[in-house]
């Protein structure tokens, strides 16, 4: 009972937020949260008392503790808090706990979203997710005014146009991202080998992904292989890729080589699609949520186009599509995975509306490897770890929200070089 009244009550209050608005409150405002926050209290310390007498790890002791922490913000505080910006920062801190890609949207920012899905505008070629409270770079895509401009997976994007992306709704981040082609927009980015902000000026375009590209590589010393590279994966990309296997092979191509870093954008079913072109049976993945039933995803013969061994060129902007497909591959040890520990991205997510039309963003289901691994929690660890700069190497045993994203140094394709050299039997 107490939950579904704060459920009830918390998007009243956030609706009287506009979007952007990040500016200390009014006085009418001030009158709304007074009422609001006694309204809370009330139901804390319910909770609080009840809780007492709660399981040791149920709800209502939680929000005890809960209650306990707020009664000492509100006391002991250095300052009169900001309630507004307390409670906000309380929700996007509990969504981005439980799904670095979820959002919280209040009415209006709500219907921008749903506009911008519509009628996409020019962009910049930032894929986000959320990480300590800020945008976090997944991947520039290449060619994109934000690639040429050297951002990485990683970068922290501390604002946009002067607007602080803390507790900012990743959704809205990316609404903000676009705009009519040719205007600007500019952005404070953090990386972690420089102790100040960078500023970073991008111009907006339309931002298309590199074709698909293949070749037949027979100067390894060794028995020709087929490279096909990919950046984003869609129906039409996977028959693309088909089609190119074969085309090697005829050519002469003993072994396939699938480069799929940088590619963080494309629906998890397409790589599936992409798996099965490789895979004659057995259990791809699957997904499965707390209301949404397992569905497994096997393996059909017919769709297989390929038996020839097969290796798969991962970093750490992998994610998404690519990264179903590269774990199904490496489960089913069909495949040996290249390069470095892919991102994280793979889920059902839905738009969960309420009363006053405002939203929160939620993956309701998360994509599984064969052996049972949840994409988005682990991302892939490939079974050849390989660096791709010597320097970054040095950092291996750092987790990669701490290592330095900075673009790599031109210099040899450690990750390609490891992949075609790779004997047969390794």
């Amino acid at each position: 009972m107490l939950f579904a009244t704060l459920n009830h009550a918390l998007p009243e209050t956030f609706a009287i937020l506009k979007p952007g608005e990040f500016t200390p409150m009014n006085r009418r405002f001030q009158v709304a949260v007074v009422g609001f926050s006694a309204g809370i209290v009330g139901l804390l310390l319910f909770g609080a008392e009840y809780g007492r007498s709660a399981p040791p790890d149920g709800p209502y002791t939680h929000l005890g503790v809960y209650s306990e922490v707020l009664s000492h913000i509100q006391t002991q505080y250095v300052e009169d808090p900001d309630i507004k910006a307390v409670t906000l920062g309380a929700i996007n801190g509990m969504l981005e706990a439980l799904d670095p890609f979820a959002s919280y949207l209040n009415a209006d920012q709500y219907k921008q979203y749903m506009a911008a899905k519509q009628s996409p505008k020019a962009d910049v070629g930032l894929v986000l997710s959320k990480r300590a409270g800020y945008m976090t770079v997944v991947d520039a895509i290449p060619g994109s005014p934000a690639a040429k401009a050297g951002l990485a997976s990683y970068d922290v994007i501390e604002s946009i146009n002067n607007v602080a992306t803390r507790d900012m709704p990743l959704a809205f981040a990316e609404i903000l991202l676009q705009g009519e082609p040719g205007t600007s927009l500019e952005m404070s980015v953090l990386r972690s080998t420089k102790p100040d902000p960078q500023k970073v000026v991008l111009v907006r375009t339309k931002v298309d992904y590199p074709p698909v590209a293949s070749r037949l590589v027979t100067d390894q010393g060794s028995e020709p292989q087929g490279l096909i590279a990919t950046t984003t994966l869609d129906a039409a990309r996977v028959r693309e890729i088909s089609q190119d296997v074969v085309n090697l092979e005829k050519q002469g191509a003993k072994r396939i080589v699938l480069d799929v870093r940088h590619c963080s954008t494309g629906a998890p079913e397409e790589g599936i699609a992409l798996a099965n072109l490789f895979m004659d049976k057995g259990l791809i993945g699957y997904t499965q949520g707390q209301k949404v039933s397992r569905q497994d995803f096997q393996a059909s013969p017919s769709k297989q186009v390929t038996k020839r061994p097969l290796v798969v060129l991962t970093d750490r902007a992998t994610a998404d599509a690519c990264e179903v497909a590269a774990a199904a591959l490496l489960d089913s040890k069909r495949a040996q995975v290249v390069g470095e520990r892919t991102f994280g991205d793979a889920a059902i997510r839905k738009a969960v509306t309420m009363d006053d039309g405002s939203a929160v963003i939620l993956s309701v289901a998360k994509y599984y490897s064969p052996s049972g691994k949840a994409i988005q929690d682990t991302g892939v660890a490939p079974s050849v770890p390989q660096a791709e700069s010597e320097a970054q190497a040095e950092d291996d045993n750092v987790a990669p929200d701490l290592q330095d994203a900075a673009p790599v140094k031109q210099g040899p394709d450690l990750i390609l070089k490891k992949g075609l050299d790779l004997p047969p039997e390794q």
